[in-house]
């Protein structure tokens, strides 16, 4: 894009002011001239890791390819994330589903795709589930469903039952990840795997999840755990051999430009 697109900010459904991103559907012939583009083509909207933000390769390269294509992209950063106001310790599942759902209404968006990448992949789930039909599809990258109960101890379950944080090495800084006692108890409250005691997963529309089998933060078995998870027929799992957890290289980004191309060509 020649010209960078600037964070705007929206009233949250908490009472906090919520930064995103947004590019309205456009002619990529006419994009200079920013002539909009009724096509009906569902709108991308990118849901961030776990205390990631809008900022993050994926992210970018998602926008940067719809600003190309001439298809309408939501960025945001959750309350407590990025340049969102907030605190992350008072971050949970079902606060920032509510803030994703109302960005999408703030933006009047019509139907969409959800790309949700580690926990942005358990999000993009409860979202779906809170749109219904104006869900078209999902991408998940490296999804994390149901983390709070297979990523943890059960001494550290208890730990956290008990209002403790708990601290775990960062693979990506020097400073510690916290999961706080609420995210637990939210989390583990939102479990969607488990088709015997919750059933299976309410969309019926295409998704595509893609993971790195040299993952070595969530499993890439679960992301064929999702699969049949959940109800759709529509459902491919592509797998990478060498992809990490990130999936930020440059071929692990063509896997998800091309994936959303096909999707997009056939929703």
């Amino acid at each position: 894009m020649s010209t960078p697109i600037p964070p705007t900010f929206h009233m949250g459904p908490h009472g906090l002011r919520l930064a995103t991103r947004f590019l309205p559907a456009r002619d990529p012939a006419h994009a200079l001239a920013h002539t909009l583009v009724h096509s009906g083509a569902p709108a991308l909207v990118f849901l961030p890791g776990y205390m990631s933000d809008m900022t993050g390769t994926k992210a970018e390269a998602l926008f940067d390819w719809a600003a190309r294509q001439g298809h309408a992209c939501l960025l945001m950063d959750y309350s407590g994330c990025g340049q969102s106001e907030g605190d992350f310790a008072d971050g949970t599942l079902s606060r920032w589903r509510d803030e994703v759902v109302a960005m999408i209404r703030a933006h009047n968006l019509g139907k969409v795709v959800l790309v949700g990448s580690s926990m942005g992949g358990w999000l993009m789930l409860l979202v779906a589930r809170a749109l219904g039909r104006q869900a078209a599809g999902l991408v998940g990258l490296a999804a994390a469903p149901d983390f709070t109960d297979w990523g943890f101890t059960e001494q550290e379950k208890a730990a956290l039952a008990s209002g403790q944080t708990h601290y775990e090495e960062s693979p990506y800084g020097p400073e510690p990840t916290p999961t706080h006692a609420a995210f637990w108890a939210d989390g583990e409250a939102l479990h969607q795997l488990d088709t015997e005691v919750h059933g299976p997963i309410p969309f019926d529309g295409p998704a595509i999840l893609i993971h790195g089998q040299a993952d070595e933060v969530v499993p890439w078995g679960l992301s064929l755990r999702l699969a049949e998870a959940l109800r759709s027929a529509m459902v491919q799992v592509h797998l990478i051999k060498d992809g990490d957890h990130r999936l930020s290289r440059p071929q692990d980004i063509a896997v998800l430009l091309d994936t959303l191309a096909r999707l997009l060509a056939h929703p």
